[in-house]
Parts: structure tokens; sequence; C-alpha cells
């Protein structure tokens, strides 16, 4: 079987699970795709997922209710064994890449990180991935008889639900002792929509001077367009904008049908986190900006007379 382990949070399934499942059937190795659902109070999570794929296998316990990597890879690695999983789908989330190398370990399989397609060919599987910050792409073959892969997020064209549910199994883990207890948590204010769902992505640099100018230029035409709200890093760690928006080689990695620069130079780490948008709009009052080179779009000029002036024409 070739098995994906479900990432949702708030009773909601992730894009990455939906997209995962698009990497699974791509694959073209035998066996049924299968889902597995590790968490607590997880019924609402396992009849949206239930729609995407073959079957279903819920570890619904409260031990699994806060996540944990040493728990995580060992309930992965003991299901992939008992159902001898081919192929083991885990996201590309920062959490998947922490436990992601735990699992190949246990399972002695070789690990594909970052993929970006897949190639099915008599067995042998030939998975392209990005490498040195993006600008080169990397072609890895595997002949083994388990693999376990991490897609990159928004790789693979999320799948479409079908009209019937699959059916769900309860499952029973051995989990070793947690060793590392959560004692508190506290949430960041994230931006009105995800940048992992949204299509159109306001980003902001130094170039907008301060942390009222990001809201007034950047939340402002985020708001008149209805996008998510995107920073470099230099923003977040100037304290303007939480880490949950930083979009880079260290951020998040996005692909939106639209990405509108605005202030940003353009470093490698930043273009390696948003340089594969469909459409790049660039704002810079320096016209040997490096976001240029990569930008559809690009509009030489003082941020703070051009985004007021398109947030006005876009409200009229």
């Amino acid at each position: 079987m070739i098995l994906i382990v479900v990432e949702h949070a708030n009773g909601k399934v992730s894009k990455s699970t939906y997209e995962m499942v698009t990497c699974a059937r791509e694959m073209g190795r035998e066996g049924p795709v299968t889902a597995l659902l590790l968490g607590s109070a997880t019924v609402t999570v396992a009849n949206e997922v239930a729609s995407l794929v073959d079957q279903v296998l819920v570890a619904d316990h409260a031990d699994l209710a806060q996540y944990d990597p040493e728990i995580w890879s060992a309930a992965v690695a003991q299901i992939a064994s008992e159902g001898e999983a081919n192929t083991v789908l885990i996201s590309g989330s920062r959490s998947g890449r922490e436990y992601s190398p735990r699992v190949a370990v246990k399972l002695d399989a070789p690990l594909l990180e970052d993929v970006v397609s897949i190639t099915p060919n008599e067995g042998v599987i030939s998975a392209e991935r990005y490498t040195y910050l993006a600008r080169v792409t990397e072609t890895v073959v595997v002949n083994a008889p388990v693999i376990v892969i991490t897609p990159k997020q928004a790789a693979f064209a999320a799948a479409i639900p079908g009209t019937q549910a699959a059916e769900q199994f309860d499952v029973d883990l051995t989990l070793p002792q947690r060793r590392v207890q959560i004692t508190g948590k506290s949430q960041e204010k994230m931006s009105r929509i995800s940048l992992a769902d949204a299509e159109i992505v306001v980003a902001g640099g130094r170039g907008v001077g301060s942390a009222e100018g990001f809201q007034n230029l950047v939340e402002g035409l985020a708001d008149a367009l209805g996008a998510a709200v995107g920073a470099t890093r230099a923003i977040v760690d100037a304290g303007w904008r939480p880490y949950s928006e930083q979009v880079g080689q260290t951020g998040k990695t996005v692909q939106p049908k639209a990405y509108i620069a605005i202030g940003i130079s353009g470093a490698v780490q930043h273009l390696s986190g948003m340089g594969k948008s469909k459409c790049i709009v660039a704002i810079n009052k320096d016209a040997d900006a490096p976001i240029f080179k990569v930008a559809d779009y690009g509009i030489v000029g003082d941020v703070n007379q051009i985004v007021p002036a398109m947030i006005a024409a876009i409200r009229k």
C-alpha cells in the first residue's frame, strides 16, 4: 500500500494532504492509497479525508493529541511495517521534515525530500527536486522496496474529493513514552488568509520603511485584493511581522497565482521561497534590484506613491 500521513490542524485537513494524494496517484505503485490519521478526537478529519483515498486508518488516542516527533515516527513506522507499505508520504511541513528522517531510518528506507514531480518506470521511481536555493533541478532515481517521500508543498495539484467515502479502520499502536512535555503554547497572529492556501500573496520588505508602512501598504493592498500577507526575513527579524508570514529559504515556500513584492530587493534566500509563483509583480525604487530579474511585471518607483494609488484604483 501507499501510506499517506494526514496533516491536519483544528479539525481541518491541510492542503498538503490533498497534494500528497495526487502525488500518490501519480506514483503507479501497487496497493491501495491509504491515509493514516494520528491524533485525538479526529472524527471530522477522518470523514473529510475518507473522500480522498481508498481506505483510512485511524489512530485516535489521547497520547496523540500533541505532536511529538519520536511518537509520530514510531507510529508511522509501525503501521508502515505491519501494512507492508511500499511508499510512505509525509508532508513537507516543518514537522514533517522533522520526523520523516526518523521514519526512513526505522524502515531502512531511502528518503526523498522536497519532491516536485514523480515519474514511475517499472517499479523504479524517478523524482525531481530543487536544490541550491531552487536554482538547480535534481533528478533522483530510486529502486527500493520501501521509499519515504516528503513532497514539496504546492508542487502537486490538490486532489479532488470523490463521491464515495472510503472505509475507516481503527488501529492499535505501541507508542514510546513521551519524553518532552509541552507546558505552554502561544499562537502568533495569522494573516487573514493562510499563505499555503492563498491564490494571491502581497509581501513586503525593507523598502516599506517601517512597521506602520508595512501595515498601510502591504496589509492595505492585501485587504483590497483579498490576499494573504507575506514578509521577508528582515521584516520578521525586526519584529514587524510574525514568523508565520515569512517567505523564503528559512520560512514558507509559496506558489500563488500572483505574488506582489513591495519594497523587496530579491535576495536569493527570499527568491527560493517564491520564485515559482505563476506571476510575480515587483515594486521597488531600485531599478537594479534582483527581484526584477524574476518579475513578470516590474514597477520602478516610490512604493509610498505607487501602492496607495493601486489600493485606491482597486477599491474604486
